[in-house]
């Protein structure tokens, strides 16, 4: 694992999910964040260290260097302090309490296969970008 790279865990055969990666990709011009997925062993055992079950989880889990972790909504607004342009400013829907932001996120997560669809398998990256994704 790369020093002081952050780590986005994500369900690696949903559409949105996928989407959302290839977007903070795009968006990660200080090439800050490294990938996984929940399904990957090394996703797992991620997931197990920090003593959540690896079955049980719906959400994308960002992990950053000696900070523990943060999960959903609290994950995704996370994520956007770090991304170019106007997107950081989406770290200002921080104040909104947590149980709420989470409630919104919770909602999409549940119907997220059903809105977006999922794929047989997880995204094989380009070899361009293979070095994001962690095994």
């Amino acid at each position: 694992m790369e020093e002081g790279k952050k780590i986005v865990l994500f369900d690696g055969v949903c559409n949105l999910c996928d989407g959302a990666v290839n977007f903070i990709i795009k968006h990660d011009k200080k090439d800050i964040f490294r990938f996984a997925s929940l399904q990957s062993e090394f996703g797992k055992k991620l997931v197990a260290e920090r003593g959540l079950d690896p079955e049980a989880i719906d959400s994308v889990i960002l992990i950053e260097p000696s900070v523990a972790y943060y999960r959903k909504s609290s994950a995704a607004l996370e994520i956007s302090r770090d991304l170019s342009g106007g997107y950081s400013l989406l770290k200002n829907f921080i104040f909104l309490p947590e149980g709420f932001r989470d409630l919104v996120y919770d909602l999409i997560a549940k119907n997220r296969y059903k809105w977006f669809g999922k794929k047989e398998s997880c995204m094989i990256p380009t070899p361009e970008l293979k070095a994001k994704f962690l095994d």
